[in-house]
């Protein structure tokens, strides 16, 4: 009975009891994980940093609306940070299909990353856990970090990438 009583505890501490991550500073290498996209293709985020500069954002559940007001806003300034000359990336521990769907239903014009695994999550130091932790991450083409959002805004995402985008212009 007690290895029992012992057994059902230690089942109840991993479900509940989370790691905790700590984010990546500024300055740090950014990981280059290579995912699923929402289409179903390999994608490597090495091959991406390259290009200039990358915005990685999590989001916690696609479709939802938080995650929804996050990914519009990024829909609705895509123009103006593609001139700026940045890719935009999302990444939730959604499914490939959640993922297709939730890009087809608010006509998301960037990759989505499928993390089902949480192997990005975990790799940009989030807390283990089923969803990811809304934050966001400016990368430049040498894969360091230059911006960090860990508060999670919502409908103006955008808005906090392109403010820091005027204090980095000499360098972007």
């Amino acid at each position: 009975m007690r290895t029992r009583i012992l057994l059902l505890l230690g089942i109840f501490m991993a479900l509940f009891s989370f790691s905790k991550g700590e984010p990546l500073n500024v300055g740090a290498q950014a990981p280059a994980l290579t995912g699923t996209t929402e289409t179903g293709a390999s994608l490597n985020l090495g091959d991406v940093y390259k290009k200039g500069l990358t915005l990685v954002y999590f989001y916690p559940k696609a479709d939802t609306p938080g995650c929804t007001a996050q990914g519009c806003s990024l829909r609705d300034s895509y123009e103006v940070l593609q001139q700026k000359g940045v890719t935009v990336i999302g990444i939730s521990r959604d499914s490939v299909a959640a993922q297709e769907a939730f890009k087809q239903k608010y006509h998301l014009p960037f990759t989505l990353i499928a993390d089902t695994k949480g192997e990005f999550t975990h790799a940009f130091g989030q807390p283990d856990k089923a969803f990811a932790s809304r934050q966001a991450f400016l990368i430049d083409r040498d894969g360091k970090i230059v911006w960090r959002d860990l508060q999670g805004h919502t409908k103006d995402q955008a808005d906090q990438v392109l403010a820091e985008l005027k204090t980095l212009q000499p360098q972007a």
